[in-house]
């Protein structure tokens, strides 16, 4: 039964970055507005372009979208979340307790883990309100990429367990009475998220290996959170034509090989398929014609301009320019699915087929920069900061630090303690800034997580760099913090990955200002997987290289005095030589 016909009250859209997951759950809810149903949008994407998509100022309270009776839409921001959630723990304190432990409590919530569990707060809220259920036929939920929405989903248990056994103290979230007055409501929500009559979750994939790998690990996930009820979109697929375009028919291969290998876990969840489309989905009209059966509907009929004598700059003046100082962190940033593990692996080969010894890392949980390079290569080491590794030893040595001269309660309490979910993001950081170090001696390739999380990390730089200021009148000698580095564009080149669409480009630039907020000045941009760049033939193709120049030329005269194309490839960027295609290319067949 296709999922548009029938579906409970609560629908998630969750997989993968990149793969849809925004433009399906605007589309399925302009729909079933349109068919008369109350319907209300929700983001809990720290990285979320609804505003974009409906060209509206969205807040954290429900907005009717006037052209669309029965629909509203909220955003779950983040920092706005977090303000207020630090503002009920310590408003009620403030003027009775002294400024200075106000202020301690203050800092104490200002982490990235605070953001999250304030995030988090909101969405079970909205989750259980009885005024929204009473409201609405149907609450939709965008969800974050894969691995912000499986913690999303874990922290009602996780938070019910650690609130139920932690009876005394606080933890890294301020006073434990405050999560105590929510558990209910926590408990209400893991409840709704494991009822196949309240809720469904559907797995938006491309049809693409990576990308149906990722799908049936989050299905795994859920299952094992007791989240069963779940469908499956695969979108984007290049329908049957009779073009005899190379590209189009590579294109068609690659993802037939993909949906043939497609993992046993997702063969059994009940499948809807979308048609890759011609237009950028965005505005009421796009929304409106997206989830019809015609891929070409609401593209510009009118020719498309030549294809062919178009500048569009490669990679390797930007490696020409890195390179030059012999050392150095590039540290590539983005949405996540624009490509930006490929991107970093190419940029780590290039370099060390050039002779410098160069480190690709990742901080992304969900990226594979092994499986990118699969192979050896001299002068180039591969590694990964595993959250799991890194928290189970930041663990083990805060056990042995910290807990070495305590009783057999105090190192239980002190373990229990440091099983609170904020303790990833410590080990997390830790290792990160050890990576940075690296950068001193060699090239260090930084593969980073999708933007939310991305600016997370940043954020945890930034405060421990102003705690290291705070106590520098008190020690000698020069310290050098993650954040200095990161700020030093002679030791910290930052490359934005983004795709020719609308809303990656809009949220590209977003990321670029919050960069800059930061003392962040970005080194370049990187347009990856062009369809102009890579020259078709094949009509709908060609109506999405079209779309695509107005962009890349709004790029490389209004956001970045550097930029670098990268075209479609008809086979996988996979492996040392599929990825010296992105720095080296073979000139593209293209048409008039």
């Amino acid at each position: 039964m296709n999922f548009l016909t029938q579906s409970p009250r609560y629908v998630f859209f969750t997989g993968k970055g990149g793969v849809g997951k925004t433009s399906l759950a605007s589309a399925t809810a302009v729909r079933w507005a349109d068919e008369g149903r109350r319907v209300l949008l929700v983001s809990t994407d720290p990285a979320s372009n609804l505003g974009h998509v409906f060209n509206v100022e969205v807040g954290s309270e429900p907005l009717a979208i006037p052209q669309v009776p029965g629909l509203d839409v909220l955003n779950v921001n983040p920092n706005a979340a977090a303000a207020a959630y630090r503002e009920r723990v310590v408003g009620p304190v403030r003027g009775i307790l002294p400024e200075e432990v106000v202020s301690g409590m203050t800092e104490q919530l200002s982490g990235a883990c605070t953001i999250e569990i304030a995030a988090f707060d909101e969405f079970t809220r909205i989750l259980t309100s009885s005024e929204h259920a009473a409201t609405y036929d149907h609450i939709i939920f965008d969800t974050a990429p894969t691995g912000h929405t499986l913690r999303l989903l874990t922290l009602p248990s996780a938070w019910s367990g650690y609130i139920e056994t932690n009876e005394q103290g606080a933890s890294c979230l301020g006073p434990l009475s405050g999560l105590k007055a929510q558990q209910a409501q926590y408990e209400q929500a893991v409840a709704a998220l494991a009822d196949p009559a309240k809720t469904v979750v559907i797995l938006v994939s491309r049809p693409e290996n990576g990308s149906l790998t990722e799908a049936a690990r989050t299905s795994g996930e859920l299952a094992t959170l007791g989240i069963t009820s779940q469908r499956l979109i695969i979108n984007g697929v290049l329908p049957a034509s009779s073009s005899d375009d190379p590209l189009a028919l590579a294109m068609r291969a690659r993802q037939e090989r993909a949906l043939a290998h497609m993992p046993v876990a997702l063969r059994s969840l009940p499948r809807d398929t979308e048609p890759l489309r011609a237009f950028n989905v965005v505005g009421l009209a796009a929304l409106r014609l997206f989830l019809r059966d015609d891929p070409i509907a609401a593209a510009d009929t009118h020719a498309p301009a030549s294809l062919s004598n178009i500048d569009l700059p490669g990679l390797t003046a930007l490696i020409d320019e890195a390179a030059a100082s012999g050392h150095g962190l590039i540290m590539v940033v983005g949405k996540g699915g624009v490509g930006k593990t490929t991107v970093a692996a190419a940029i780590a080969v290039e370099l060390a087929d050039r002779g410098h010894e160069t480190l690709l890392t990742t901080t992304d949980p969900a990226a594979h920069v092994d499986q990118a390079v699969h192979g050896e290569l001299p002068y180039l080491q591969v590694s990964r900061i595993d959250p799991h590794a890194e928290t189970e030893a930041y663990r083990a040595h805060v056990m042995e630090l910290k807990g070495k001269d305590l009783d057999a309660a105090g190192r239980a309490l002190l373990a229990e303690d440091l099983r609170s979910p904020c303790t990833e993001e410590v080990a997390v950081f830790s290792a990160f800034s050890r990576v940075i170090q690296e950068s001193g001696k060699k090239f260090v390739v930084m593969d980073t997580a999708p933007t939310g999380h991305t600016l997370l990390l940043l954020d945890a730089a930034g405060a421990y760099h102003r705690e290291v200021l705070r106590h520098l009148s008190a020690k000698s000698g020069k310290v050098t913090t993650p954040m200095m580095r990161l700020k030093d564009p002679q030791r910290t080149r930052v490359v934005i990955v983004t795709l020719a669409e609308t809303t990656p480009v809009l949220e590209a630039g977003e990321l670029q200002d919050d960069l800059r907020r930061s003392g962040i000045e970005p080194f370049a941009w990187v347009v990856n997987s062009s369809m102009a760049a890579a020259g078709p033939r094949d009509p709908l193709l060609r109506l999405r290289a079209q779309s695509e120049l107005p962009l890349i030329e709004k790029v490389r005269t209004s956001l970045s005095h550097r930029l670098a194309v990268l075209p479609w490839l008809p086979g996988e960027p996979v492996g040392i030589e599929a990825l010296r295609a992105l720095t080296h290319p073979q000139p593209q067949a293209t048409s008039a």
